[in-house]
């Protein structure tokens, strides 16, 4: 995927980061030199107004000038929050489908990742590499340089377990459940027909997942996908909610669905990443 030497660009299509991190960020650029990649950090990293690094536009515009740029071989986005589905309708769709670099990001970049697919058919990857800094950052560095650097798929690796049927095979689709729901309606969602769906989320507890997958029933979700992967809920595994998330799913989506729940994907910064866009089996 990278070589030795690779300059990757850095953006932050969502919120702005605080002026309060800088020394985070610096961090991340000397783990990425140490790692042997060249970061390239575009101009609207921080908050200049309010939550915005940059208007819509302007963000996108800093994202677009990394895929036409032939040095940068990637594209990380090493943002969250609520803004960037703002840059949609600003970004050259066939630019990024004639490109050979793939967009990583987490979170609220669900809707960037998304309508990426849907737009190119081109995949990307639901990872924060900003997880390389943190207390998991000796696992995390080793699954990156394994994957990024030489080929390999520790850092795609995840442990799962089936709480409904024992198989499931689609293209991947979906991110955090709250963001992919941004889309609905608009023509960044993608088609959801033997798909299969990864939800996961940050915030949110009973009421608000309820909303959410009822929203997707309605929408004739889980009429279309041939599976769900359920990641990490953050906020109702803190406070142990009652019912839980797969309980909730179970009840709403009905039996014949394959289901499975993993650890290994979500707002964790022990968290591993997963290609959106592209095919993935799993049995039991």
């Amino acid at each position: 995927m990278f070589n030795c030497g690779d300059k990757i660009g850095i953006v932050c299509c969502s919120n702005g980061q605080k002026c309060t991190y800088a020394e985070k960020i610096k961090r991340l650029e000397n783990t990425l030199i140490d790692i042997g990649l060249q970061p390239v950090f575009s101009d609207y990293i921080y908050e200049k107004e309010s939550i915005f690094s940059g208007m819509a536009k302007e963000r996108a515009n800093a994202l677009m000038k990394f895929y036409k740029d032939d040095e940068i071989k990637g594209i990380f986005d090493i943002s969250g929050g609520d803004v960037a589905n703002g840059i949609l309708p600003h970004l050259d769709y066939d630019i990024i489908a004639n490109s050979s670099k793939m967009f990583w990001g987490y979170s609220d970049l669900t809707t960037v990742i998304n309508a990426i697919y849907k737009k190119t058919g081109k995949a990307s990857v639901l990872y924060q590499i900003r997880n390389l800094i943190y207390e998991h950052k000796e696992e995390q560095i080793a699954d990156f340089i394994s994957t990024a650097m030489h080929n390999g798929t520790d850092l795609f690796h995840i442990n799962y377990k089936f709480i409904q049927q024992s198989k499931m095979r689609g293209i991947v689709v979906g991110g955090n459940i709250r963001c992919f729901l941004k889309l609905a309606g608009t023509e960044y969602m993608p088609e959801l027909d033997d798909k299969i769906l990864l939800l996961e989320s940050f915030e949110g507890a009973v009421a608000k997942m309820e909303t959410y997958l009822c929203q997707l029933r309605q929408m004739g979700a889980f009429d279309k996908v041939a599976g769900i992967i359920l990641g990490t809920f953050t906020e109702m595994d803190r406070e142990k909610c009652i019912p839980t998330i797969e309980a909730l799913v179970k009840r709403i989506v009905g039996k014949d669905l394959p289901i499975v729940v993993t650890r290994n994907i979500g707002h964790g910064i022990d968290s591993k990443g997963i290609i959106i866009g592209q095919e993935i089996y799993l049995e039991e």
